[in-house]
């Protein structure tokens, strides 16, 4: 676990526009810890079936706003209505740039970056190749390349479109990247892009044989995304 400590949260609503009118969903405000200058500010974004509160969100938020980076954990619509299969990706599109508008609205003059979890990562990179939003980056947790034993069906076409950087975390256990070229290849397919390796892994970054509860292992993400973030560009 990072051994960072976060400043206080604070439990947000904001508003998505969609196209059958506007919705509220939940988030999270994580400060970094009293007397500590935020640099950065960045939103974290859940998986298919899961919310805002999953513990590997909570985990990765709360480790980022240790390290002076201001975290917005927050559900996509689907998600706020009670749903676990996802809505229409356009609405995840809405989502993202209401959570980032929302973002800067709270700490303006900072950086804003998106990052997230498998699904609520790859909604940030469709709205950002669709220029729903402009992050100073891009952070993905388990990047869901194709379906699990389904290299056939990749998401990557919009990958290269964006601007951004994007840095991409993934397990060498994930199934989600498996064969691993192939990752490799959409990686140097982009712009600006580092594949980072998180050895046996799992798609959630669990690793077989260490028995670690999932905000630690989201936890112990958090050092290298900051370190990337902070390079000179």
């Amino acid at each position: 676990m990072s051994e960072n400590v976060h400043g206080p949260e604070q439990a947000v609503r904001f508003e998505v526009a969609l196209p059958a009118g506007p919705v509220e969903v939940s988030g999270v405000l994580a400060e970094p810890a009293v007397g500590t200058s935020a640099w950065a500010v960045i939103g974290v974004a859940h998986g298919a079936g899961t919310r805002f509160d999953h513990p590997g969100v909570v985990g990765f938020a709360r480790a980022m706003a240790g390290l002076g980076v201001v975290s917005l954990r927050f559900n996509l619509p689907y998600a706020e209505a009670g749903r676990r299969m996802p809505g229409p990706a356009a609405h995840a599109v809405a989502g993202w740039a209401a959570a980032l508008a929302a973002l800067s609205a709270h700490a303006p003059g900072l950086g804003v970056w998106a990052s997230g979890r498998s699904y609520g990562g790859r909604m940030a990179s469709m709205a950002a190749a669709e220029g729903a939003i402009a992050p100073a980056g891009l952070v993905y947790l388990g990047y869901p390349l194709h379906p699990p034993g389904k290299p056939d069906q990749p998401r990557v076409e919009h990958l290269s479109a964006i601007a951004a950087p994007q840095l991409f975390l993934s397990g060498t256990n994930d199934p989600f990247v498996d064969p691993h070229e192939q990752l490799e290849a959409a990686v140097a397919s982009c712009r600006d892009a580092e594949l980072h390796w998180i050895e046996g892994a799992g798609h959630s970054f669990d690793v077989k044989g260490r028995r670690r509860a999932a905000a630690e292992s989201a936890a112990e993400l958090a050092g290298p995304v900051v370190e990337w973030m902070r390079r000179p560009r």
